[in-house]
């Protein structure tokens, strides 16, 4: 009686500008519904992965009138918004993205909210999508959003570092595979006057070496030139980089401020075009996986 006589004394008071929380000990009869929660917990000592697609995302980019087979506005937007991410939730080891999709992966010993999976994916996907749509302006300067964008997220544990890198490798193999088709896709449709059902059949049973010979051959294009943002996605990962700013001091015997350029040393998200599939991107950033990092 006395606590809920003081608690509504302060929130009388006009200089009262605190939120009051209950006492820490206060029940309900209501209380009893918090055992219907699922204990979603996901095991100690895994890399904890994220992934998140767009939805409905094909759709989404015909009526943003996205360029095909990429653009790198939207490209460059999402890789933003991973960045957004991992500067937010830095217990995110290495991020990989392609297309509409981003991987964030977690250190092995997170104990960031306690390791509840619907933490890590909320978390994830919400700070993804609203980041789309704050920089959307950015990126898309004469095209207006015309709706919100949605994404969905899961979650997989990967118990070894070689589980870790062969995950990230399918996902590089992947955007190989479905980049290389779509590249041969739309130069048939666009410049070999092809609809997309004759592009499609024209395709269909291919191998990647056929693909190839179609770009060479009919349109002069040899894939391996084509950028490596679009042939093998995007890694992001924390690097100790020199920032030079200015910065007004005082130096003594003198009256006024003067401008010097001062370096200091900050640890930023960095993005790379490389391939990860081989030993060399581990060998090159073993912090990466080590255990302490």
């Amino acid at each position: 009686c006395c606590r809920a006589g003081a608690a509504v004394a302060a929130l009388s008071s006009p200089g009262s500008v605190r939120a009051l929380r209950a006492p820490a000990m206060a029940k309900s009869k209501f209380e009893y519904v918090r055992d219907f929660e699922a204990d979603d917990t996901v095991l100690p000592n895994c890399w904890i992965v994220v992934r998140l697609d767009g939805r409905n995302f094909h759709r989404f980019s015909e009526q943003h009138e996205f360029k095909k087979p990429n653009d790198d506005r939207a490209l460059q937007l999402m890789t933003k918004c991973a960045q957004t991410v991992m500067q937010e939730l830095e217990d995110i080891a290495i991020a990989y993205g392609q297309s509409d999709e981003y991987s964030f992966v977690f250190k092995k010993k997170s104990r960031w909210f306690k390791r509840r999976a619907s933490k890590f994916m909320t978390h994830v996907v919400s700070q993804f999508s609203s980041s789309y749509v704050f920089y959307w302006k950015d990126y898309f300067k004469d095209q207006q959003l015309l709706y919100p964008p949605g994404f969905d997220g899961r979650i997989v544990l990967y118990p070894s570092n070689q589980n870790l890198k062969d995950y990230l490798s399918w996902r590089q193999a992947d955007c190989h595979i479905n980049n290389l088709y779509n590249t041969v896709f739309w130069m048939l449709v666009q410049r070999g006057g092809l609809t997309p059902m004759q592009a499609q059949e024209r395709l269909r049973g291919t191998l990647a070496g056929d693909k190839n010979e179609i770009l060479f051959s009919e349109f002069n294009i040899n894939y391996n030139n084509e950028p490596l943002m679009y042939r093998k996605g995007t890694v992001l990962i924390w690097q100790k980089v020199n920032e030079v700013i200015t910065k007004k001091i005082k130096l003594p015997k003198e009256e006024e401020e003067k401008e010097v350029e001062v370096t200091r040393t900050k640890t930023k998200v960095v993005p790379l075009h490389c391939d990860i599939i081989g030993d060399q991107f581990w060998e090159e950033y073993p912090e990466i996986l080590a255990e302490d990092s």
